[in-house]
């Protein structure tokens, strides 16, 4: 596939289906971050946590995803499918990707 791998085409086509199963939970995020972004000084931190929570699920749903099908694969297959995952996802979602990162 010009050099994309052969888990490119599952991964983005998961990353579709996440971004409209999980649309509110993207909308919550965006809110979130507005919420602190704009806040005072005073309200900013705790903004800051919400937002981060939201972030944490967001992220470890797509932890999920990524881990859920890589068990069903053949031993041998798992890194590669989770290099293009990670890829496709952080550059789709790269505010949500920390638990991709930590989890590998």
């Amino acid at each position: 596939m010009f050099g994309r791998g052969r888990f490119s085409d599952v991964a983005n086509r998961q990353l579709e289906l996440f971004a409209v199963d999980q649309a509110s939970l993207l909308e919550e995020a965006k809110e979130a971050d507005a919420a602190w972004t704009s806040a005072s000084r005073e309200e900013s931190e705790e903004l800051f946590g919400d937002y981060q929570l939201v972030v944490d699920a967001i992220g470890e749903r797509l932890y999920d995803i990524r881990e859920t099908y890589a068990g069903t694969l053949e031993e041998g297959t798992t890194d590669e499918y989770r290099e293009a995952f990670n890829r496709a996802a952080l550059k789709r979602f790269r505010q949500f990707g920390s638990f991709l990162e930590e989890g590998e």
